[in-house]
């Protein structure tokens, strides 16, 4: 028998050794094409029900006021965001933008099924940031996990779902080791007031509050780092403090007592409608106001049928957002020291018996918020997400809000609007006749806000 060139045995060796491997693979593993193993390939269900359950542990877990909550929604979403990052070929890692980042690498010979891995990642990183959580809440975390897990255990082989949980875990483990890096934010739960913080005294000046008079709020929140704005992004200086009843200032403090007058006497059904609907300040019986944006945020990507990949670049967005927009206002709000409405309606205007109608007690006991007026929060918010939202679903995107639709306690009957500038505007302004905000506190907001938002679309995305 003639024997083969060397070369043609050596190639055949090879190709019999590649179709043996090759086989056995196919025999032992799932089949995964290289489209399955892009993000966009799966849905965002992972993404929303992870949002769902979120936005009930922040409403539960103590000490989570509005801008720590928002400041958890920016590493949660940091961190479901560069979980999946290696799925998504046009988008870049933000880690060397934020130095002290250090996070894993993925590695390129291993197949990943992100929605097991982002499982992992928003279970772990979760529980870290609330380490408070409530047993009923915590029982749902656990209890998430393991539905997930059990339906993504069949979809892949057990090698994959390994790679992929434990790739998961480490993105949050690494995340959240960075959070720590920043005392001030990551405390913030635990230290909502500062004992040695003295508010300064002067006309106009914000003092502890009717009726309860409660120590000011993170007042040093302003010194937290941010994921995109900058120190130079401010409000110009409020309206000059005035007594004068000709003065704008007094004008705009008339305007605030008015509305809520009207409440009160039963007429202006559609500024109470408003006021309900965007209130989210109660403690326990709804997500807060950085929250909203979030169930907002789910709401538009159901409606869109998005992909996972959208979905996690949207709560990225929208959680830096929010964050972001929570540091910047806090700062304002304590570089101007404005008096709320509530103090000037009674101590200037004389009509003592005045009050907001945010959160009822039961017994009739209304309060305001434990911190300065200027700008507001709730603008701040609404400006910052709504520009993010905006730069993901377009300018006229058309949605209804059923945040609480159903609800009992307060009117939550579903709002429809044309564009997401339009319910930050609607938001803004539901302060004034809630009863806690001057007009000026809500157009400053929602011009802070915006500059926010645009500095989290100019973050290195792509």
């Amino acid at each position: 028998m003639q024997k083969m060139p060397h070369a043609f045995g050596k190639w055949l060796l090879a190709a019999l050794i590649s179709t043996a491997l090759l086989s056995a693979c196919q025999r032992d593993e799932v089949p995964i094409t290289p489209t399955e193993q892009l993000t966009s390939s799966y849905d965002p269900e992972v993404v929303l029900k992870w949002n769902d359950l979120l936005l009930e542990v922040e409403r539960f877990t103590p000490g989570y006021l509005p801008p720590v909550s928002a400041r958890a929604f920016a590493y949660i979403g940091l961190a479901a965001y560069e979980t999946a990052l290696p799925g998504m070929p046009d988008y870049k890692s933000l880690g060397k933008h934020y130095p002290g980042l250090k996070l894993p690498v993925a590695d390129r010979n291993k197949i990943y099924h992100y929605p097991s891995a982002l499982n992992s990642a928003y279970a772990t990183i979760i529980e870290k940031l609330y380490p408070g959580v409530p047993a009923a809440q915590l029982s749902q975390i656990i209890a998430l996990q393991n539905q997930f897990n059990a339906e993504y255990e069949t979809e892949v082989s057990p090698e994959v779902y390994g790679n992929s949980t434990a790739w998961g875990k480490s993105v949050a483990d690494a995340v959240f080791a960075w959070s720590q890096s920043d005392a001030v934010g990551h405390a913030g739960y635990q230290r909502p007031t500062d004992p040695t913080y003295v508010p300064p005294r002067g006309p106009g000046l914000w003092q502890p509050t009717y009726p309860n008079f409660g120590a000011a709020l993170l007042p040093h929140w302003g010194d937290v780092r941010t994921f995109a704005a900058i120190a130079d992004d401010k409000c110009k200086a409020p309206l000059p403090y005035s007594t004068d009843e000709r003065s704008e200032f007094y004008i705009q403090a008339k305007e605030t007592e008015n509305k809520v007058n009207l409440i009160r006497k039963g007429q202006n059904y559609e500024d109470k409608w408003i006021a309900e609907f965007w209130s989210d300040d109660c403690a326990a019986l709804t997500f807060t106001p950085a929250g909203r944006w979030i169930a907002i945020a789910n709401q538009a990507l159901l409606s869109t049928s998005a992909d996972l990949a959208k979905a996690v670049l949207v709560n990225a967005k929208v959680g830096m957002a929010v964050c972001d927009a929570g540091i910047r206002a806090w700062g304002e709000k304590y570089r101007f020291n404005l008096l709320r409405p509530v103090d000037y309606i009674q101590n200037e205007m004389g009509h003592n018996t005045w009050n907001s109608i945010m959160c009822p007690d039961g017994a009739g006991q209304f309060f305001t918020p434990a911190f300065p007026t200027y700008p507001s929060g709730h603008g701040t918010f609404g400006g910052a997400a709504a520009e993010v939202l905006t730069a993901e679903f377009g300018t006229n995107f058309a949605m209804t809000d059923k945040c609480h639709k159903n609800r009992t306690e307060f009117n939550g009957t579903p709002r429809s609007f044309n564009s997401f500038y339009e319910m930050a505007q609607e938001n803004a302004y539901s302060r004034l006749p809630i009863g806690v905000h001057f007009r000026m506190d809500s157009e400053a907001a929602l011009d802070l806000g915006y500059k926010v938002g645009r500095r989290v679309n100019n973050l290195p995305w792509q």
